[in-house]
């Protein structure tokens, strides 16, 4: 090969862009130019290379490829004698992909950011043109399929790849400012900001939850100071008294909101929604200054300060827990509800095709076969008849679809077509 011939635009991006198709990158994934390869000693030809999308776009004229290879001086792609086929040259097989590779193209591997979402790969390859020996680009996507706006890309060597990092030219992307970071810093960085992001996560869940903790004491405290003045403790000798007497005892005086209190206990409490001595002097007024519960003697007394506050908080405590406890035995009752219907449902559906088949007659088997088919005479059923729907109508026999040929559908889908991705 002549590699001392100066080589066009287009020919260095023809050669550039063959170079990509056997290089060490791209050759190793490339299924479809993998199996080619195995067809002739590792030879292509030019006919089958012009199929790839991105080469055909820069030519279609197999003299231009020719001639494109031969002023390149990678040394990496041989042409045949008859220069219809290329391949990989002999000189430079291809590297085994282990651990110690891996970690060379990372050493290697530079990470841009800032690039307009509507670059093209043609664009940045220009751009880097002047910039070093690239080996490989990725454009990394989003979700979308869409271009991020930022790329990794693999350079000859590492010192290369540093000196990339270091030059101001790879600062600037036409007007746009870049970040340009060595593969491994950018990792670093990420993981760094991954740590930051989970700190400040956790920092702001903890503040979220010790301001609704905030919140909920001072909801709690405002129901308090709601309710504050309106208690009444009863004690004594009670009997079977219940929470219903209670509340006769004070009808027309005043509302009651909750009672604390288990029949054959000898004391409980009272939440009324006024103010419970209020309550109590009109009910006493009432019943001529003593106020009993079917003639049982009660002590009556009006809870305040810290007693009223503690007594308080468990009743609106206790609220709370039996509120749950009757969400909690709905959604149970309806989940019972729906796992009932069901077992209906299926248990119906079931004897439906239980009478179905008997009506059909079954070829003789069951009791609903014809005498004259073998099946024998049994008496009929006399009971009560659950009405049907389909009461009284055979069911027509399912149609048959038509026999396939060797197994298969006469219509198949078309064969999707192996497709190998190239170019970056």
């Amino acid at each position: 090969m002549a590699g001392n011939q100066k080589m066009s635009p287009l020919e260095k991006k023809i050669a550039d862009q063959i170079e990509y198709y056997f290089g060490d990158h791209n050759l190793p994934r490339d299924r479809f130019l993998k199996e080619q390869l195995q067809v002739d000693d590792g030879w292509v030809a030019l006919e089958t290379m012009l199929k790839f999308n991105r080469l055909k776009t820069l030519t279609s004229d197999q003299a231009v490829i020719v001639d494109s290879l031969k002023k390149s001086q990678t040394g990496l792609i041989e042409i045949s004698e008859d220069s219809t086929k290329i391949r990989r040259s002999l000189d430079k097989p291809l590297p085994e992909l282990n651990d110690e590779y891996n970690t060379a193209v990372k050493h290697k591997s530079v990470y841009i950011k800032g690039f307009p979402l509507e670059t093209t790969l043609d664009e940045i390859k220009d751009w880097l043109s002047d910039k070093g020996t690239v080996e490989n680009i990725h454009m990394r996507k989003g979700p979308q399929k869409t271009f991020k706006g930022s790329i990794f890309m693999v350079m000859n060597s590492e010192e290369t790849a540093k000196e990339f990092v270091e030059c101001s030219d790879a600062k600037k992307f036409k007007e746009h400012d870049l970040i340009v970071l060595m593969r491994d810093d950018y990792h670093t960085k990420k993981t760094e900001e991954r740590k930051s992001s989970r700190a400040e996560a956790k920092a702001k869940a903890k503040s979220e939850k010790e301001e609704n903790q905030k919140q909920a004491e001072q909801q709690e405290m405002k129901s308090l100071d709601e309710h504050k003045g309106c208690l009444l403790r009863f004690s004594g000798d009670l009997g079977q008294i219940s929470r219903e007497d209670f509340h006769e005892v004070f009808a027309g005086h005043a509302d009651i909101k909750w009672i604390d209190f288990t029949r054959g206990a000898k004391e409980g409490t009272i939440l009324f929604r006024s103010n419970a001595k209020e309550a109590l002097d009109k009910a006493k007024q009432a019943n001529g200054g003593k106020l009993q519960v079917k003639e049982k003697d009660v002590e009556w007394e009006v809870l305040e300060g810290d007693v009223e506050m503690e007594t308080l908080k468990k009743i609106i405590e206790s609220q709370q827990e039996s509120l749950n406890k009757r969400k909690g035995k709905g959604r149970n009752v309806l989940l019972q509800m729906s796992h009932t219907s069901l077992q209906v449902v299926k248990w119906l559906l079931v004897f439906y095709l239980v009478r179905a088949g008997g009506q059909r007659g079954g070829r003789g088997r069951g009791r609903g076969g014809r005498k004259d088919r073998g099946g024998r005479d049994h008496p009929q059923y006399q009971g009560k008849k659950t009405k049907f729907d389909s009461d009284g109508e055979e069911d027509p026999s399912p149609k048959k679809r038509p026999l396939e040929e060797n197994g298969k559908c006469s219509e198949e889908p078309a064969a999707k077509q192996a497709k190998s991705e190239n170019g970056s």
